[in-house]
């Protein structure tokens, strides 16, 4: 027979019936089966790194960090890090956040010459009493922390900006590249949730813009006890529906990963009379272990790595819904 006080618990945790087979473990993936997911076909290698320490019973948070990482330092990632296209006046700017399993949290942006944002944001998150830190101030903590200031514009990215300045013509780019943000999702063996999330932002913006890449709640954010979730994409939209938290909240309510982010990108398609110009896409994964897609427009696709191996998954996505 049930005690009165778990029949209280349990009626105050959602109006179950003393009988619910329920427990704040239920939602919980039996420890010992990790999963890392992150966006695009970048997540591949980002993974690869992310796994080796989930593999040795390391945390998620060191994982999705090492994981972002290797994408931030890849010069041929156009999108992210050290190779990123400038801004309109030819300035790399970079924009980084990180989340832990306690809701701990850091972020930099429009930070210059560093090549690893993200490792500067986490060192906010645990040398500070804040959350986030932009530009010079951002600069100038990074570079008390030891971080080395170099020329992060590669000659590649220093020409495709000249040739853009002959007509200067702003319009962001659909599946640019096919490639934009990672996000990086990690559930450890331990059943704790982090996650990351690094760009260099649309190309050609105006200088001193920011994404939603370093916004929590909007690029990122993780709920140990429900899930968590990244975005991708249009920054602008994500910021004005709190993506990843509508996402995480959705999940909350009960869907499982792949419908709260269709949630979210219905929110804003709604929002929008015409999507020409928009691609967004979201990210989830769950206390389970499941996890899921979901974007704007057809293109978007995401990395995942689990007991199963690394793989590539295209996205589903609201053109070709029902």
């Amino acid at each position: 027979m049930i005690s009165r006080k778990k029949f209280l618990k349990y009626t105050l945790l959602g109006g179950l019936t003393p009988f619910t087979k329920w427990t704040k473990r239920s939602f919980s993936q039996k420890k010992g089966t990790p999963v890392v997911i992150s966006t695009w076909n970048h997540g591949i290698p980002a993974n690869e790194a992310a796994w080796k320490v989930l593999a040795e019973s390391g945390s998620a948070l060191n994982a999705v960090e090492a994981g972002v990482r290797v994408v931030e330092a890849d010069p041929e990632v156009r999108t992210v890090g050290y190779g990123g296209r400038p801004d309109r006046d030819g300035f790399v700017t970079l924009d980084a956040c990180i989340m832990d399993q306690e809701n701990r949290c850091g972020s930099v942006g429009a930070l210059q010459h560093i090549k690893h944002p993200v490792s500067v944001a986490r060192k906010v998150k645990e040398e500070t009493p804040h959350v986030m830190l932009v530009g010079d101030g951002a600069l100038d903590f990074a570079m008390e922390q030891g971080f080395e200031k170099e020329n992060i514009l590669t000659d590649k990215a220093r020409k495709e900006w000249e040739k853009w300045k002959k007509n200067a013509e702003y319009e962001p780019e659909v599946n640019i590249e096919n490639h934009d943000t990672i996000g990086m999702l990690a559930l450890d063996k331990q059943g704790n949730l982090s996650g990351a999330c690094t760009t260099s932002g649309t190309a050609w913006k105006m200088h001193g813009r920011v994404g939603d890449s370093p916004i929590i709640g909007a690029g990122l954010f993780v709920d140990n006890e429900v899930g968590a979730a990244a975005a991708t994409g249009l920054g602008e939209e994500v910021i004005r529906t709190c993506g990843s938290h509508l996402v995480v909240e959705n999940m909350r309510r009960g869907d499982d990963p792949k419908t709260a982010c269709k949630k979210a990108v219905r929110r804003i398609v709604r929002q929008n009379d015409a999507l020409n110009n928009i691609q967004v896409g979201f990210i989830a994964i769950n206390k389970k272990g499941q996890f899921g897609g979901y974007s704007v427009q057809e293109g978007f696709n995401y990395a995942v790595f689990d007991k199963i191996g690394n793989r590539l998954l295209d996205s589903s996505y609201w053109t070709n819904s029902e």
